[in-house]
């Protein structure tokens, strides 16, 4: 199924949460026309066996990443403030997970 359509169709990002999980999980990619079939065949696609609970579906084209190359610069900075390390703080026991 090559079709010139599907091809011009933009490529949509599909997250979903499980039934067990707290957080939507990247599970693949699809090409749809829109939002709404993205999200259609994003169900029929990753959620076959009623796994999920939420999906989430997200252009491609609007998620920007960094480069595996750049950690260093991005995330070692972090390490020296250790005041953000949650073992500084008590958590109560009313607010669950987090």
């Amino acid at each position: 199924m090559n079709t010139p359509a599907l091809k011009e169709w933009p490529l949509w990002e599909v997250f979903v949460r499980s039934k067990q999980g707290l957080e939507h999980k990247h599970c693949g990619s699809l090409h749809a026309a829109d939002a709404s079939q993205a999200l259609h065949m994003a169900r029929d696609v990753y959620t076959r066996r009623q796994e999920g609970v939420s999906i989430w579906v997200v252009p491609s084209a609007s998620i920007t990443a960094s480069n595996p190359d750049d950690k260093g610069e991005l995330f070692d900075p972090a390490a020296d403030k250790i005041y953000r390390h949650p073992t500084f703080y008590e958590i109560p026991e009313e607010v669950g997970h987090m």
